[in-house]
Order: C-alpha cells, then sequence, then structure tokens
C-alpha cells in the first residue's frame, strides 16, 4: 500500500537510541532511511545483549532500526567525508547526535551542507544543546532523568528516586525529533528550504513533566 513517506530519504548518523528512535518512526511511515555506521563496529547496540538473534544482532538494535538501509563510512578519512557529503546534497533529512562541533570539524555540520542543499532539514540530538555551560557534556538517559526531575517523582512515595524502566528520555526525544522533522517538512512545501533542528535530552525531559513541572 501507498506511504506517507515513500518520497523521503532520510540520512542517519545517529546511534544507540533517540536519533535510531526517530528515524525509526519515519521509516515506519515509508521514508527511506540510509543508517550510517562506523566500518568494523557499527552501531554500538549491535553488541547490546542479551538476548540475540539468530543472526547475532541484539534485540536491542532490531527493536529501533528496522526497515533501515545501512553502510558503513570512515567519517575521519576525505573519501568517507566526501560520500557523506554526496549523499547529504540529495537528502531531504539528515539526523546525527555526536557531541557539538563534532560534524563540523568533519566538513558535514549544517553550515557546510546546506549551499549544497538549501532543502536539507538537519537534525542534531544531544544531551544538553549545542550552547550553554553542558554542551560538551554527553547525555545519559539515566542521568537526565535524574537531572530533569522524573526521579524525584517516580517509585514508592517513601522510597529513594528511582528511574523508569525504559529509556523514557531517549524515546521522547526521539518522537519530538520525528514530529520536528514533519513539521519542518510541511514548512518547506511553502518556503522551499530546509530548517535547522537543535533538540536536547534535557529539554525534552523538562518539557514533559507537564502538570508536575508546573
Amino acid at each position: 500500500m501507498p506511504t506517507a513517506l515513500a518520497d523521503l530519504l532520510i540520512l542517519d548518523f545517529s546511534r544507540v537510541l533517540a536519533g535510531p528512535y526517530a528515524t525509526m518512526v519515519l521509516a515506519d511511515m515509508g521514508a527511506r532511511v540510509i543508517k550510517i555506521e562506523q566500518p568494523g563496529t557499527g552501531d554500538e547496540t549491535r553488541r547490546w545483549g542479551p538476548p540475540f538473534a539468530d543472526n547475532g544482532l541484539s534485540a536491542y538494535f532490531i527493536a529501533v532500526n528496522r526497515n533501515k538501509q545501512s553502510i558503513t563510512l570512515n567519517l575521519k578519512h576525505p573519501t568517507g567525508q566526501a560520500i557523506a557529503r554526496e549523499l547529504a546534497s540529495r537528502a531531504d533529512v539528515l539526523i546525527e547526535n555526536f557531541l557539538p562541533g563534532t560534524m563540523a570539524r568533519m566538513g558535514l555540520g549544517y553550515n557546510d551542507l546546506r549551499p549544497l542543499n538549501p532543502r536539507l532539514i538537519y537534525c542534531s540530538i544531544t544531551g544538553y544543546g549545542q550552547y550553554g555551560p553542558d554542551a560538551n557534556r554527553p547525555g545519559y538517559d539515566t542521568v537526565i532523568q535524574a537531572e530533569g526531575g522524573l526521579m524525584s517523582i517516580t517509585g514508592e512515595p517513601d522510597g529513594p528516586p528511582m528511574k523508569t524502566g525504559v529509556a523514557v528520555a531517549d524515546i521522547t526525544t526521539g518522537l519530538y525529533a520525528a514530529t520536528s522533522i514533519l513539521a519542518a517538512l510541511h514548512y518547506r512545501t511553502h518556503s522551499g528550504e530546509g530548517q535547522y533542528i537543535d533538540l536536547a535530552l534535557f529539554d525534552v525531559q523538562l518539557s514533559w513533566l507537564a502538570n508536575v513541572a508546573s
């Protein structure tokens, strides 16, 4: 059957959970997703088990990387960078979750790629955003749950702070990313221009505390 996003090409430079979850949602809607992985090892969650499937892949990896194609590129090598730029020149969306500045140092930042493809929607996912005192800290779901207040309202009333049973900061950031990308795609249909999306796990965690935060 026809799918809603069948005409879109998405480059997924992300790994572990938040970024891959976002591209999984878009792939489920029909987008073609090419996952860019590190040569030799790939996304580290390929080995995060048990359990493992018969093909050796972890359940963790399989859970959020369905409906995608994978290639490996050495982004530290000029040839790998050139291939990435060529792909980005004809892609609709790019998602990455490196520390701030990492993609730019490889010539693959938004300002590097926008001249090649003004229609590109570029989504960066980090722990604490592109700017500010914590920008260069890596973001881990459990830490974000603690710092963002979720653990203080989870568990028994007289018990210690408790994390949730699934990495909800990562998952909800992935959902926010997918929603933001769809909004940017809608904007592009009228303007012809792409956009840069800056998402932080910490910001997302705070935002969905909702009435509790109030």
